[in-house]
Parts: C-alpha cells; sequence; structure tokens
C-alpha cells in the first residue's frame, strides 16, 4: 500500500498561514512527522492561496518539503501553473494530482505528466461531473485510462480514483466504488487505484471509523494508494494488518516489523 500523506494542504489553517508567512519549520516538521510515521510520498496543496500566487507558493512548498524528507511528492492542485512550478524543482519522480476526463484539464496536464514522466491521479470524472451511475462511471473510466495509455503513460504510473463520495449523501457510493475499482482492474493489469479516505465520511461524526473502515473494504478490491493522516496510528495498523491477510505481506514481514517498532500501538 502506498501512503500519501495528507496533512500539508493549506485547507488546513495552519497549513495556509504557514505557507503564507513561509514558516519553513512548521512545515518542514509536518512533513517529518508524516514520513516517521509511515507515509511513503507526500501530498502537497496549496490551493487556497490566489491562483497568481499559487506557482510562486508550490515551488517554496516543493523545496522545503524535500529539504526535510526524503520522499517524492504528491503535487496537488486544480492550478496547471501551480503543478507546472511544483514539478519544475520536484526532486526525482513526482506524482501529480490530478488529471480527469474535463476537455481542459487534460489539455493542460497531459503534457505535463509526459514532460516530466511523473505518476499521475486520474479522477473518474469528466465535462458531465462526477458520473451517477456505475455504469457511467465505468465509461468515463475507460475512456479516461484509454487515452492516458494511448498517449504513452505507462499503466504502472496511472492511479485512478474512483471518487467515493459521501456515504451520508450516497449511500451506494462504497459498492459502486468497490465495483468500478474491479471492473477497472480486469481491463486494465497493473493499473493502480488511490483514494483519498476522508470523502466517504464526509457530513458524519466520528468520521475515522468509516475512514477506517473503507480502506479495508477497498483494499480487498484493489485499492494499492491512499491519500490519508498517517498520524492515524490505528488507521496505519489496519492497513498493515489487511495487507497480511490479503498475501500483500509475505509471511507477515512487514506486519512483525510494524509490530516490532511499536507501530501497532493504539
Amino acid at each position: 500500500m502506498l501512503i500519501i500523506g495528507e496533512r500539508i494542504n493549506s485547507t488546513r489553517k495552519s497549513i495556509d498561514r504557514a505557507v503564507r508567512t513561509r514558516d519553513v519549520e512548521f512545515i518542514r516538521q509536518e512533513a517529518t512527522n508524516q514520513v516517521n510515521a509511515g507515509a511513503h510520498m507526500l501530498d502537497v496543496n496549496c490551493g487556497t492561496l490566489e491562483a497568481q500566487e499559487e506557482p510562486a507558493a508550490m515551488e517554496w512548498l516543493v523545496q522545503t518539503v524535500q529539504a526535510a524528507v526524503d520522499v517524492p511528492l504528491c503535487i496537488d492542485s486544480p492550478n496547471y501553473k501551480a503543478l507546472a512550478a511544483g514539478l519544475a524543482v520536484h526532486r526525482g519522480k513526482a506524482m501529480i494530482n490530478s488529471i480527469s476526463g474535463e476537455t481542459e484539464r487534460y489539455k493542460n496536464v497531459l503534457p505535463l505528466v509526459k514532460e516530466y514522466g511523473a505518476a499521475v491521479v486520474a479522477l473518474c470524472t469528466d465535462d458531465r461531473g462526477i458520473p451517477a451511475s456505475l455504469d457511467q462511471a465505468l465509461e468515463v473510466g475507460l475512456k479516461l485510462v484509454g487515452n492516458l495509455l494511448e498517449a504513452g503513460v505507462p499503466v504502472d504510473d496511472i492511479f485512478f480514483d474512483p471518487l467515493v463520495r459521501s456515504v451520508a449523501t450516497n449511500p451506494e457510493t462504497v459498492l459502486v466504488t468497490l465495483r468500478l475499482m474491479e471492473e477497472m482492474s480486469a481491463r486494465f493489469p497493473g493499473l493502480h487505484f488511490v483514494s483519498g479516505l476522508s470523502n466517504v465520511s464526509f457530513g458524519l461524526p466520528e468520521r475515522r471509523h468509516l475512514n477506517r473502515a473503507y480502506a479495508v473494504m477497498s483494499m480487498a478490491s484493489g485499492l494499492d494508494a491512499v491519500i490519508a493522516d498517517p498520524l492515524d496510528r490505528t488507521l496505519m495498523a489496519l492497513i498493515y494488518a489487511t495487507e497480511a491477510l490479503l498475501n500483500k505481506d509475505r509471511f507477515c514481514m512487514q506486519y512483525i516489523r510494524c509490530y516490532q517498532e511499536g507501530k501497532l500501538k493504539g
């Protein structure tokens, strides 16, 4: 499971303030804490800034985080100019969050994917919005992933996001998401699947329980990357345990190592 730490996101007031004031130590500590907790990659987002300010802020954010930790970054913005600014200074192979079937988004982001050889989160949406049914979602997903492959993006670099919605307002969303991942996996062997766990619980109390349950259920249907809070020790322990049960952790070696390192304690 690829753990993408979600905490460096300016929708959090503390991160917004740190980015605006260029608080190097605060950002570095957030990055270090997530990597020490088990994150393999960090999502960086400063999208609350004005559009004209965001590219410079993203450049600073990428450089600041990579000065603190030796992991790749998932550069996250709806502003393709901010994506470009972050990619230009990123060391190693980055991930772009995200591309979609929306005409303008696809046109602006695909050249960046190819220029920088980046992995990319592929959102299951197009100009009509988020699909309303499994059939429509499958149609959108097949077209988007097919187009990326045709454009020369390796399947191993594509992380398909089925865009789970809140179960509070879409009671069948998780069941549809699981079916969608299974269908897409059968059509595109080697395709990765990623999800932002917190989307499923929006508007509900004690959200962490739903996020954790969704992660475990989704791993059984092919989810192999999450954008989540690695400081949630229970979530991380459940991920390690689920990998062992799904035979993705041979002889439970990772699980045992995590126990020895004290990572399985609540």
